[in-house]
Formats: C-alpha cells, sequence, structure tokens
C-alpha cells in the first residue's frame, strides 16, 4: 500500500480507508443482527420461552433492535455501494489500479494484464 499511497495522494487513501472502514462496520452490523435474531429466538421458541417479560425489558425490545440494526445495515451498504461507484468514475492509472486492487480485488498480476502495464510498473 505504501506505494500506491505515494502515488495517489492522501485524498484517496481516505477513501481506501473510508472503503476498508465501511466493509468493517458491515459486517459487525451482519454479526450484531444474527446475534440478535438469534437472542429473539431464544425469547420466542427456545429456554427463555417461559419467562415473563416487562415492557422495560430487553428481550422486550429485541424486534426494535432487529429493525433498528437492519435499518443502518442498509445505509452503511448503501454508502458502500456509493463509494465503490465513485471510485470507478476516477480516471488515469493510479485510480484504475485504486480499483482493481481494493474494490474488484484483484491480484497485481491480473491487474496489469487488464490495464497493459508490467508488474514492475505498478
Amino acid at each position: 500500500m505504501r506505494k500506491l499511497t505515494n502515488k495517489v495522494g492522501s485524498a484517496h487513501v481516505r477513501i481506501v480507508e473510508g472503503l476498508s472502514q465501511a466493509e468493517e462496520e458491515i459486517a459487525y452490523l451482519e454479526f450484531n443482527l444474527e446475534r440478535t435474531k438469534k437472542e429473539l429466538g431464544r425469547w420466542t421458541l427456545g429456554d427463555l420461552s417461559g419467562v415473563k417479560l416487562t415492557s422495560e425489558s430487553d428481550g422486550a425490545k429485541l424486534e426494535e433492535h432487529i429493525k433498528a440494526i437492519e435499518y443502518e445495515l442498509a445505509h452503511k451498504q448503501n454508502d458502500l455501494h456509493d463509494l465503490k461507484r465513485l471510485i470507478c468514475t476516477f480516471s488515469g492509472l493510479e485510480y484504475k489500479i485504486l480499483y482493481r486492487k481494493y474494490v474488484v480485488v484483484k491480484t497485481i498480476e491480473k491487474m496489469t494484464e487488464e490495464i497493459g502495464y508490467s508488474p514492475r510498473y505498478i
């Protein structure tokens, strides 16, 4: 990444960092959503189904939590899509490399084959 950082510049490094951060946040939200759905299953059909809930208990609010997580996840996925689309609009060799390396996730060999440069040049 150091070689790419020197070529692309700080604005584009921030884009790559934003891309990485968005992917990490999405992964966590997906994990949290699954965990929360499993917990809801415990309260509705599982080992906690016989426990009486109050309106203030966490178990009673699980469906609200699931909706909130799904909402946030959808927005993060849209942000990630928009960021990838933004990277596609850039022109120049540096941006072609940036797109192929961080969005499409291709090897240097495959990238050079597609854009017509040697791996040493990149």
